[in-house]
């Protein structure tokens, strides 16, 4: 299990690059998308988002020949509850670690290659953010005559899952697999129309079970289901993809058993967790003890078993504060006058 679902079923689908290639097929407009070798289309290492941003965007390079020369495609997936509405900002950034890291590559040579980025979003209620830097600026560039050519832009190529419809995703030129990842970002968080919808994709899950790898791939769909719903809302859903395709059952249960162990495993961290920080707190406790103990032998004499009983079963900062009033206190009874 993963603590970033949507992370890892974006990857799975679209890492390899024959469905990478289909999907920015889809997005980009077709005098783009013939000028590229497709055949060409290679994974590039590396991640370009902010650290503290990981759990809301991932993201895939991929190189590619473009007019004969090496070109790059960049593909971000948004998956935070709502769109940023910074976010032409943030792939410029994202676009510029990518030439820094290339200038690093190549020594600094004066040549950047071209990018081509495109996002995917399954935001609920839509993309409804700037697609374009010139859209963020104020006033808007274009409105002054002469200064748009001046003024940094980036215009995004955006699909909008929220958007594509079932009819609509059905006549991508998608394999199985990357067809369900699309749907199942859109659908994950709504369990009640996964359900409602399940028998239109009935299919879907057919084909990617008879695929190379098949039953992994669904197990990867499924498995996002279970992360982000949840294990009760999860039950229900497994219920009915048993009953409409039996062929599921087992990848299916096998989730359900996953989430069980893994609930059982944060329960015990937990306990071992908080086992720990007690014993910490028992220990610096019997520490202060021993030491108000100490003191007041070397400043009174012996202590009576009684006051040392007392001593050792107070609390941690009432220790702190009559350790406090040893040097000042004329009596044993100053100190714990109150």
């Amino acid at each position: 299990m993963t603590s970033r679902p949507h992370d890892a079923l974006f990857k799975a689908a679209f890492e390899t690059p024959a469905h990478a290639s289909a999907l920015f097929r889809g997005i980009f407009p077709t005098e783009a998308t013939t000028a590229i070798d497709w055949g060409s289309v290679t994974p590039e290492p590396g991640s370009f988002i902010d650290p503290e941003l990981n759990d809301s965007h991932s993201d895939l390079l991929f190189s590619v020949q473009l007019a004969g020369r090496k070109a790059l495609l960049y593909l971000l997936l948004e998956h935070q509850s709502t769109v940023a509405p910074d976010m032409p900002l943030r792939m410029n950034d994202y676009l510029t670690r990518i030439w820094k890291r290339h200038q690093k590559r190549h020594d600094r040579h004066v040549e950047l290659p071209l990018i081509l980025p495109a996002v995917v979003s399954h935001d609920p209620r839509g993309w409804r953010s700037p697609r374009s830097l010139h859209e963020l600026v104020k006033p808007r560039p274009a409105s002054i005559p002469g200064v748009a050519a001046r003024v940094p832009n980036l215009s995004m190529l955006v699909l909008d899952l929220v958007d594509a419809d079932d009819d609509a995703l059905r006549d991508w030129a998608l394999d199985a697999f990357p067809k369900l990842a699309l749907v199942f970002l859109r659908d994950g968080r709504n369990p009640e129309r996964l359900r409602r919808d399940f028998d239109r994709w009935r299919d879907g899950f057919v084909e990617v079970l008879r695929a190379p790898h098949g039953a992994d791939a669904v197990a990867q769909v499924l498995r996002y289901v279970a992360l982000v719903t949840g294990d009760m809302q999860f039950q229900d859903f497994r219920e009915t993809i048993q009953s409409q395709l039996p062929e599921l059952r087992e990848i299916a249960m096998t989730i359900a058993e996953e989430l069980r162990q893994e609930g059982r495993q944060e329960g015990r961290q937990e306990g071992r967790q908080e086992g720990r920080q007690e014993g910490r707190q028992e220990g610096r406790q019997a520490e202060r003890a021993e030491l108000l103990v100490k003191q007041l032998t070397l400043k009174f004499g012996e202590l009576p078993p009684e006051l040392v009983a007392r001593i050792q079963a107070t609390a941690y900062e009432q220790l702190e504060g009559f350790i406090g009033r040893v040097l000042t206190a004329a009596s044993i009874t100053e100190i714990f006058d109150d």
